[in-house]
């Protein structure tokens, strides 16, 4: 890869700055290596994982710009205020049952601490913490930043983490946090499931086959899928619901993210899987240009999620669509503060209430799920149109 970082398929997208392409070409350098000391073939979660956290040089551990409307992506709370405003109700009726912390996993920009801690500030209901796991450097500094001249007289209540507390009581909340975890790659044949992996010629990565084996093999195994078809082994998924159960000991977590329950994410006409890259407002399926540029995700099997976390002892609370979960918690009360007269101020709020309830745009693909533990009181979110049968 000593020329452009960027495929002939993929041309059309913004090349990347010099310093961009040295970055990438670093990483590139160090992910090879690792392939070559394994003997010329690691795992796709292996190779997502370093791409994405690799110490100082992954996407995320990195300093470049990721998120808003001049990074890779928009997520719910960079579109504006009124996500934060709206789930600010379910976690204020968490904190009013007893739950005193908060804690944010992966909180980006900062944009959606900002947002619930105003909005819980207006709702007299703040919590006695609120603390925020974040693995970046970089995204640790930019939230503490934003947080420190917009909510100064709140410092006090606010804390970072490098892990979750042991036997912790709080409200967890993950927007857009599973996507991001590493995931294996399988392919059904006809004799059998191979695992796609990773290898690396002159520094250029490709897929390359290998018998599926243990875990990887096991889960696939039961997904019954067609010959020919292509999808995604959640491991990391799996094991992080583990971790919450293994540390929550009394309270909720809030998980929101775009997916399906099992039967929609292995429909026969998802056969090609469900990875994608983002690059400057791009979404491409090219996982291996732009190392380190782009983010690299998978949709969310909630159905995975839901059993791993249920037999390690949680509870499942809910799980819905991001639009109906919105309306439970009252989207259109926050709207409706401010005066439709006064388009200035309306218009741009109504506009943020399309992208995140239609359900051709986030209203119907993100989904929220709430596992809990020594926590029964129904949840606002969930008040109607529960669809926790269907995982």
């Amino acid at each position: 890869m000593m020329g452009s970082l960027l495929p002939t398929h993929l041309s059309h997208l913004p090349a990347p700055s010099a310093d961009a392409t040295a970055h990438s070409r670093r990483l590139t350098t160090l992910i090879a290596e690792e392939i070559a000391a394994a003997g010329g073939w690691i795992s796709f979660a292996r190779y997502m994982e370093l791409a994405l956290h690799a110490p100082g040089l992954g996407y995320y551990s990195a300093g470049a710009r990721k998120l808003g409307a001049d990074g890779d992506f928009v997520t719910a709370p960079e579109l504006g205020r009124l996500f934060g405003r709206t789930l600010a109700r379910q976690v204020a009726q968490l904190l009013h049952a007893g739950i005193t912390d908060v804690i944010e996993l992966g909180a980006g920009s900062g944009r959606l601490a900002r947002d619930l801690l105003e909005e819980l500030v207006t709702l007299d209901c703040l919590p006695q913490r609120y603390l925020i796991l974040e693995t970046s450097a970089d995204l640790r500094e930019r939230q503490s930043a934003l947080l420190q001249r917009e909510l100064p007289q709140l410092a006090s209540r606010l804390a970072w983490l490098n892990a979750l507390p042991a036997a912790c009581g709080a409200l967890i909340i993950g927007n857009e946090v599973l996507d991001a975890m590493p995931v294996h790659i399988v392919r059904t044949r006809d004799n059998g499931i191979d695992e796609l992996g990773v290898t690396a010629t002159a520094g250029a990565f490709d897929w390359s086959a290998r018998p599926a084996v243990g875990t990887v093999l096991a889960i696939a195994s039961g997904l019954e899928l067609t010959s020919g078809y292509t999808t995604e082994i959640h491991l990391a998924a799996h094991a992080f619901a583990r971790t919450l159960a293994a540390h929550l000991e009394r309270g909720v977590a809030l998980l929101i993210d775009y997916g399906f329950p099992a039967r929609e994410y292995y429909h026969p006409q998802r056969s090609s899987g469900t990875l994608m890259c983002h690059y400057r407002q791009h979404s491409h399926a090219d996982p291996f240009c732009l190392t380190g540029l782009q983010d690299i995700t998978a949709h969310v099997d909630f159905s995975a999620i839901a059993n791993a976390a249920v037999e390690s002892g949680l509870d499942l609370l809910g799980y819905t669509n991001q639009a109906q979960f919105l309306i439970n918690c009252g989207i259109t009360d926050v709207l409706a503060r401010t005066p439709a007269g006064d388009t200035a101020a309306y218009l741009p709020l109504a506009a943020q209430a399309q992208m995140l309830m239609s359900p051709a745009e986030m209203g119907e693909l993100f989904k929220v799920i709430a596992l809990g533990r020594n926590f029964s009181s129904p949840l606002l979110g969930f008040a109607s149109g529960d669809k926790s049968h269907t995982l």
